[in-house]
């Protein structure tokens, strides 16, 4: 894996926000009255990762969808085809309460993660691919954790 070049690295850790201010709004009880207050009750807890959790599962739907244009034939039809899951899952599997749609999330970004190594072993993604998506996906999984297991 190589280096991830900064403007990704910064992007992508500022796509973070949702999830650490979720866990943090979460954890901490004058946090959340403020957060409530200023931003509302979407905006604080498990309901900010919730939502920006589907958001981002369905954008890197994109993304995969986006690779999988590089490759052609039966190589192409397998990313198309896998490309939509994690879209797909933010949608049927983000209901049924704050718990269950958190760990749902969690399976999702997990699974997630087992398509961007397929895109990545594929020759389809940038080489630093991985090295952001290990990393993005592992804070990610933790702010959900807060959520389900606390």
């Amino acid at each position: 894996m190589k280096r991830v070049p900064m403007a990704p690295l910064l992007l992508g850790l500022a796509g973070l926000i949702p999830f650490v201010w979720g866990a943090a709004t979460y954890l901490i009880d004058p946090l959340a009255d403020w957060g409530m207050r200023a931003l509302g009750s979407r905006f604080i807890g498990p309901y900010v990762q919730l939502f920006y959790g589907s958001v981002i599962l369905s954008f890197m739907s994109g993304v995969l969808w986006g690779f999988a244009t590089k490759t052609t034939g039966a190589k192409a039809a397998a990313g198309y085809v896998l490309s939509v899951i994690p879209a797909l899952w933010a949608f049927f599997m983000t209901g049924g309460g704050p718990v269950t749609a958190g760990l749902n999330l969690i399976f999702g970004f997990a699974g997630l993660l087992v398509l961007d190594f397929a895109f990545w072993r594929w020759g389809l993604t940038p080489g630093w691919w991985m090295s952001l998506r290990l990393l993005l996906t592992t804070v990610v999984i933790l702010c959900l954790s807060v959520g389900v297991f606390l």
